[in-house]
């Protein structure tokens, strides 16, 4: 994947990168953002129904299955965070569908349905305030500034985001939506949303302050040492009215939800530290059937995740 020839984009992806150095330290070898983390494979087997198979003409789509990667993570760039950190989450869940030698197509997701800001700029504005914030900071102080005139991330910054009893116990969302186009080159708006068999489950603060460090991935190893996690791949589709390119604007509820398959893993990465240090997953589909939409935290995001992977990839090795 090359680096996008925008040089204002890329600047802009170098800014957010050296803002997230600044809020949580530089760790060579590990990402910026959602540092701490655990690979898994399993496949994904799409749903046999006319309407799942009508979305889309993309391979992993419309073979009997595909072979996956999983990496489950913390929020934040500090690879050490517990996991019972409330700044862990959201967490993410980023998935990639290997289609065949070298060639694959992912889809990242956090916990909390939504995003803070509609563009890139706006975020880098939001890491600052929350670098240049102080408990001593005099009121109103730069996050309350920042929040109090951007209504979408105070939104986000207050929503609940309680911590899960165990990744296989966690929703995950789409942060942006996509173009699916069918065989007859129909399309249609969606975003993801990986919901989990085993249900939803999360901890209250007192339950969650009780667990230890590493109370998530611990139960991740020993949960899939004996039995396989399943998800649902859904997409919720956007009516003709919806904007699709504004990652802060949701869409109503009761908008269809298409589920397109279910992902099932079965075992830990054996080399994980090497192969979490080697994976650069893309927010940009990059196959046939399923295009990006015009959301600008789209070729941002793609960019950054491709200039942080580089630099973690040139890391010595610990």
């Amino acid at each position: 994947m090359p680096l996008p020839t925008d040089e204002k984009l890329l600047a802009l992806a170098q800014d957010l990168l050296n803002q997230f150095d600044t809020l949580f330290g530089e760790h060579p070898g590990f990402r910026p953002a959602h540092a701490k983390g655990i690979l898994l494979t399993g496949k994904f087997t799409p749903t046999p129904t006319p309407e799942a198979k009508s979305l889309s003409r993309a391979p992993h789509l419309n073979r009997e299955s595909t072979p996956v990667t999983v990496r489950f993570s913390n929020s934040t760039g500090i690879p050490l965070i517990p996991d019972n950190d409330p700044n862990a989450d959201p967490r993410g869940m980023a998935t990639r569908f290997h289609l065949a030698e070298r060639v694959h197509t992912d889809i990242v997701s956090h916990s909390t349905d939504g995003f803070p800001t509609h563009t890139g700029a706006e975020f880098l504005e939001l890491l600052r305030a929350i670098a240049t914030t102080s408990p001593d900071s005099p009121h109103p102080n730069p996050i309350e500034q920042f929040l109090g005139t951007h209504p979408a991330a105070l939104a986000f910054v207050q929503a609940p985001k309680p911590a899960p009893s165990s990744f296989a116990n966690e929703a995950f969302f789409g942060v942006t939506a996509m173009h699916f186009i069918n065989a007859d080159g129909a399309a249609r708006y969606g975003r993801y949303r990986i919901v989990p068999q085993a249900g939803a489950d999360h901890l209250s603060p007192e339950a969650a302050a009780a667990k230890s460090a590493n109370y998530l991935f611990d139960e991740l190893t020993a949960r899939i040492a004996h039995s396989s996690i399943r998800f649902g791949i859904h997409v919720q589709l956007a009516d003709p009215e919806d904007i699709v390119d504004d990652a802060t604007i949701h869409w109503p509820e009761t908008r269809t939800l298409l589920e397109l398959g279910t992902l099932e893993l079965t075992a830990l990465v054996a080399d994980d530290a090497q192969e979490q240090k080697h994976i650069i997953f893309d927010p940009i589909p990059r196959v046939d059937g399923i295009e990006p939409s015009a959301d600008p935290l789209l070729e941002l995001r793609a960019a950054i995740y491709l200039l942080s992977g580089r630099r973690r990839r040139s890391a010595p090795a610990q």
